[in-house]
């Protein structure tokens, strides 16, 4: 997965736009707009990529101190170019800061790449300040059979199309269906919050299901 992450990393952006037909980044402007953000917080960008989160944060909030961190070092480079100061190769399931460290953990694309969601959630919650937010925008399976095979199909389409037109790989973005295959739906995934320390759950989805906003406030 990290080689696959190093090679993509220079059209991860691109390939998030595609996929979501241009709107990931008002749904990511949605996702910090309604998070509530207190004055000059402390946000972690778990799974950042190339530092959406954090960029959209530091427009938002000015005074923010946000925290990148990626399995990538190749993504981490990329936000550190874009003038992301601070950047911390991790994995999400084994996390290098104290308890309670940050006001919000926003995560863009990176729930079904943890090789143990519910460890990965346990983690993000122990780093997070109680009253403190979860923020997170992904991929998720559809609950209606028909558009789930519907879904499926069509990100296998783009990722193969896209992978031959920009790497000559038709397989190297299909892992983006193949990742969702076994993953959750946006309520499964709202369920595991709630198990897990979080007592008010609130969604947003797009693409009948196929796309979905969580912010969830820790207890």
């Amino acid at each position: 997965m990290r080689t696959m992450f190093h090679t993509i990393a220079p059209r991860y952006d691109f390939i998030t736009r595609v996929f979501s037909y241009g709107m990931d980044g008002r749904w990511k402007r949605a996702g910090v707009e309604r998070a509530g953000l207190p004055q000059n917080p402390v946000i972690l960008d778990l799974a950042a990529g190339t530092g959406d989160f954090c960029a959209l944060v530091s427009r938002h909030r000015p005074g923010a101190t946000t925290v990148a961190v990626d399995l990538t070092e190749r993504m981490l480079q990329l936000a550190r170019q874009r003038g992301i100061p601070h950047a911390a190769c991790a994995d999400a399931g084994r996390l290098p800061f104290p308890d309670r460290s940050f006001d919000c953990v926003f995560i863009g694309y990176g729930l079904r790449n943890f090789s143990n969601l519910a460890a990965a959630v346990a983690e993000i919650e122990r780093v997070t300040r109680p009253g403190g937010l979860l923020v997170s925008l992904d991929f998720f399976l559809p609950t209606n059979a028909l558009l789930r095979r519907l879904y499926l199909s069509y990100l296998y389409a783009q990722g193969a199309l896209w992978g031959f037109l920009l790497h000559g790989r038709p397989r190297i973005y299909t892992y983006i269906p193949d990742s969702l295959r076994s993953f959750l739906s946006i309520d499964d995934f709202s369920s595991l919050l709630r198990r897990n320390g979080y007592g008010r759950v609130q969604t947003r989805s797009f693409i009948l299901g196929g796309i979905g906003l969580h912010w969830a406030a820790k207890e």
